[in-house]
């Protein structure tokens, strides 16, 4: 049974780790106008087709040295770490939720974030396509639950709270401050990751983003410009999804 966990385990990491490569080139190539992916996985440098032996997770980039095969450009650390967290994504689904139907809902949720991020960390915009898939995933799932009417309304009213809530903070906020301080996009993934984390995991989420974000921007290169804040909101989402739980349990006991 554990060999067959480990190798579960395995089988996940290694298709997030490919699903993270393949979310970091599109967001790359999205970033160039490019909206959708075309063709073969190409050096951004020498625009050198890549071998199979070269699109491996990880293993590549450490094989190669961090350097192109050949133009010897190094190869941004920023390919790695896409497809590490990746496979940190979706194994911790499975570990955490098993081979369930709710596992691959969560597959789906945290591509589709990943890819938000990507995008919103290289061109500060958080685009309706991938939050369109989020949110068909979020509705082709439903009938797996067995409370899903409930779950259904749940999410709705959740979504539309959170979304006018943050969209008043927003505007008092622009007001006050007499600059734009959320983008639409913000307000919008906000309402969307409310779909799945129910109320309570959307109250811990937003604080958290809000904390994540504080961090992001302290080591962001960006000082005194605007910065991303989507990858915050992404990674507080997934990271209430996956540990949150106990989090709110312990806190409505001391209610």
């Amino acid at each position: 049974m554990l060999a067959f966990k480990i190798y579960v385990t395995f089988l996940f990491a290694l298709t997030g780790a490919v699903m993270g490569s393949f979310l970091n080139c599109w967001a790359m190539r999205w970033k160039e106008g490019e909206r959708y992916p075309r063709g073969r996985s190409r050096c951004p440098k020498c625009g050198h087709t890549l071998t199979a032996f070269e699109l491996i997770p990880l293993l590549s980039w450490l094989f190669q040295r961090g350097r192109c095969k050949s133009c010897h450009e190094k190869i941004s650390v920023r390919y790695p770490i896409t497809e590490a967290l990746g496979a940190l994504l979706f194994a911790a689904a499975y570990l955490r939720f098993g081979l369930t139907l709710y596992t691959a809902e969560l597959t789906l949720l945290f591509a589709a974030l990943m890819l938000l991020s990507f995008i919103d960390y290289d061109t500060m915009l958080l685009p309706g396509a991938p939050m369109l898939v989020a949110l068909a995933a979020w509705l082709a799932f439903l009938p797996a639950h067995g409370d899903w009417k409930a779950r259904l309304v749940q999410g709705l009213a959740t979504a539309l709270i959170v979304g006018a809530a943050v969209l008043a903070v927003s505007l008092a906020m622009d007001k006050l401050l007499g600059k734009d301080t959320m983008g639409g996009g913000d307000i919008k993934l906000y309402a969307l990751t409310a779909l799945y984390l129910g109320p309570w995991g959307t109250l811990l989420a937003v604080l958290l983003s809000c904390l994540l974000g504080l961090i992001f921007a302290v080591l962001s290169k960006r000082k005194g410009s605007p910065f991303p804040f989507g990858p915050a909101i992404c990674a507080a989402a997934a990271l209430t999804l996956l540990f949150g739980d106990p989090v709110i349990e312990w806190y409505l006991g001391l209610l």
